[in-house]
C-alpha cells in the first residue's frame, strides 16, 4: 500500500464515469463481500442524483488496469454549511483488488490533491485506520454518546415541526439550512425544526438499529452544536417517542451537558484533514445519508 511513484504501464488512476458503474460495483463487491450488490447500485444512483459541486468528480476514482477496474474510492463532495465557498469531501468505500494493493494509496492521494477541500473519513475500517492516521487526519469525534432525549429538561416551550417543502417555518432559517433539511428529508431522514422564543434550529435524524440490529434508535445527522441539541432535547425526545424512537446517538468527545446517557469512547471515531472541520454532530451530506444505510 506504499507505492507513490509512477504507475506501471497500463495502470491509471482516473475519475469514475457512469459507463464504469457495473465494473465499479463488481470491485466494491469484492472488497466488501458483506454488502449486497443492491447497496452499491442504490449508492451510485443516489450519487448520480446529487447536484455536482464545482469541477469535482461526481462519483470518485478508480484504478484502471488496461480497461479492468481493480480499485475504487467513492467521494462525496458538498458545501460546508455556513461557510462560504468551503467544500468538504467524504472519502468512502476504498476497495482495491489484492494484486494491486501496493498501488492503493494512489487512489487516496489523487482524491486528496485539492488542498482547499476538507476531507472526512467517518467509517474507517480497522485495516485502514493506520493509513488514515499516517496521512495526518485528525479526529473531530472520539466516540459516541447514547442518550435518552426524553429525560432532558424541557425549559421554555418548544414547537417541533416536521419539514416539508411548503412548511412556512423554513423561512426562519438561512437558505443553506433550508436546502439541507429538504434534501435530507427527500433521502429518508427525519428533518425537524425546533422553534423556541421565535428562533428556529434545524435538526436531522436517521433511523438505524444497534445491538446487532435489535434496538431502533435515531442517529443525529445534523445539529448546529451540542449546546443547541441539549437545549431542545426534551422537545425532540417527546416528538421522536411518538415515532417509536427512544434512544438517540450523537458523535462526541465525551459526555454532553444536558444530555442523559452514556458515552462510549472509541466507538465510531471520525476524522478530518483540511481547513474546515465539522463539529461533532454534523454528518450532513455524508455516506450515512447518501448511501442509505
Amino acid at each position: 500500500m506504499s507505492a507513490l511513484g509512477a504507475l506501471p504501464e497500463g495502470l491509471t488512476c482516473r475519475p469514475i464515469m457512469q459507463a464504469d458503474w457495473q465494473a465499479v460495483i463488481d470491485c466494491l463487491g469484492r472488497g466488501f463481500p458483506e454488502r449486497p450488490r443492491k447497496h452499491w447500485e442504490e449508492a451510485l444512483t443516489r450519487m448520480a442524483r446529487r447536484r455536482p459541486v464545482g469541477d469535482f468528480p461526481q462519483y470518485g476514482y478508480v484504478l484502471d488496469s488496461a480497461g479492468r477496474i481493480v480499485g475504487v474510492m467513492l467521494t462525496l463532495y458538498f458545501p460546508a454549511l455556513g461557510q462560504r465557498d468551503a467544500v468538504r469531501c467524504n472519502l468512502s468505500s476504498w476497495a482495491v483488488d489484492e494484486d494491486f494493493r501496493s498501488y492503493a494509496l494512489k487512489l487516496v492521494m489523487t482524491a486528496m490533491r485539492r488542498k482547499e477541500v476538507t476531507y472526512l473519513s467517518i467509517t474507517p475500517a480497522p485495516v485502514t485506520l493506520k493509513v488514515t492516521e499516517a496521512l495526518r487526519f485528525k479526529r473531530f469525534a472520539d466516540g459516541q454518546l447514547a442518550f435518552l432525549p426524553i429525560l432532558s429538561s424541557t425549559g421554555k416551550p418548544v414547537q417541533v415541526v416536521e419539514v416539508r417543502p411548503d412548511a412556512p417555518e423554513l423561512g426562519l432559517l438561512p437558505q443553506d439550512e433550508q436546502e439541507m433539511l429538504l434534501q435530507h428529508a427527500a433521502m429518508g431522514c427525519r428533518a425537524l425544526i425546533c422553534i423556541r422564543d421565535g428562533l428556529a434550529s434545524p435538526f436531522v435524524f436517521k433511523t438505524r438499529r444497534v445491538l446487532k440490529g435489535l434496538v431502533p434508535c435515531s442517529q443525529v445527522i445534523y445539529c448546529r452544536s451540542h449546546a443547541d441539541l441539549s437545549q431542545h432535547a426534551g422537545a425532540l425526545g417527546r416528538h421522536l417517542l411518538r415515532k417509536g424512537q427512544l434512544i438517540c446517538l450523537v458523535d462526541s468527545n465525551g459526555p454532553v451537558t444536558g444530555l442523559v446517557g452514556r458515552y462510549f469512547a472509541e466507538i465510531g471515531p471520525k476524522y478530518f484533514k483540511g481547513p474546515n472541520p465539522p463539529s461533532p454532530g454534523d454528518l450532513a451530506f455524508t455516506e450515512f445519508v447518501v448511501f442509505g444505510s
